[in-house]
């Protein structure tokens, strides 16, 4: 249970509206990060048309990064994790992101691809999503310096990096050219109204004390989408697609005291009853955005052995 006091200052440090600015400032500040120097990294660019997006690759090992510089050994049967960061659509990088890549490529054992997509409001829906789907199909195809089997990648993101997960992969069902197998999806967006109206009763629960607010999630929404149309596109809010079958694996893990976490629990609710094979686990006591703590927290500990678990379980 979250205690009195800290949930005093998490009511003063939940405050709605977001200053896109000033909020990329602040997530930049992880940038500043001392263990950079000895991340395995390497940066490339997968087109989208004439769009260029930066990939960032992790590699699990001194040994792994050598075999990729060589070219000596053949990595087909490596496995590899095409991961997709949150940040609302509206902040965040893969710079940001990179002590949490790094861990994942660590504790996982996997190659890691994370993804630069274009941010709203600047590029607005679905022009993100578009970035993301040019580069798995890079990564699905073989087109990518790291040619690995599709049956041995798996998609990954969180908060707003799920959302544009579930998209992709309707989308890819939907458009025929690639199909993942696996999908990861960490508290993940997945409707599209955080107002009053919203069907799901942690958005009344946890929408104003946990620091992800209803109010930012739905300026964020707003920031996102092109106009009220889009709202209702399932690639934008992939909860309200009518068709929910032939999708991938997918692990769903959701926050205890998180706006989003009764969306994401749905979402995998109706994968369930759409045919597809899912698992949902609630991490107690946890918020939105805990992913981010280190590799000690309890939260984040939980989260790797199911992630361990599910990708183990890959080929059975």
């Amino acid at each position: 249970m979250i205690n009195q006091t800290t949930k005093k200052i998490l009511k003063a440090l939940s405050f709605d509206g977001v200053e896109v600015e000033a909020f990329r400032h602040m997530v930049d500040l992880k940038r500043l990060d001392p263990m950079k120097i000895f991340y395995k990294k390497v940066d490339e660019k997968i087109y989208n048309g004439s769009h260029a997006v930066p990939i960032r690759i992790f590699f699990p090992s001194e040994k792994s990064f050598r075999e990729s510089e060589e070219k000596k050994h053949d990595i087909q049967d490596k496995k590899l994790l095409l991961f997709i960061h949150g940040g609302g659509w509206v902040t965040e990088s893969i710079d940001n992101y990179e002590r949490i890549c790094a861990r994942l490529a660590n504790a996982t054992g996997q190659y890691v691809v994370a993804v630069e997509y274009r941010l709203a409001p600047e590029d607005k829906f679905p022009a993100g999503l578009e970035d993301c789907y040019a580069v798995a199909k890079a990564v699905y195809s073989g087109d990518f310096m790291l040619n690995i089997r599709p049956e041995n990648i798996t998609l990954i993101g969180d908060s707003a990096g799920g959302n544009l997960c579930a998209a992709l992969s309707l989308m890819a069902r939907d458009r025929g050219e690639f199909m993942p197998n696996r999908q990861i999806l960490i508290y993940p967006a997945t409707y599209n109204d955080y107002t009053e109206n919203s069907p799901f009763v942690s958005v009344k629960e946890n929408g104003s004390d946990y620091l992800l607010t209803a109010g930012k999630m739905q300026d964020y929404i707003d920031l996102y989408a092109r106009n009220e149309e889009d709202k209702k596109n399932p690639y934008f809010a992939p909860y309200i697609a009518e068709d929910l079958t032939n999708q991938p694996d997918t692990l769903i893990l959701t926050c205890e005291f998180d706006p989003l976490r009764d969306e994401g629990e749905a979402y995998g609710e109706r994968l369930k009853e759409a045919g597809n094979h899912v698992e949902i686990h609630r991490i107690k006591d946890a918020l939105h955005g805990y992913f981010a703590l280190g590799i000690k927290q309890l939260h984040v500990q939980e989260s790797f052995t199911y992630i361990n678990e599910f990708l183990k379980g890959e080929t059975q």
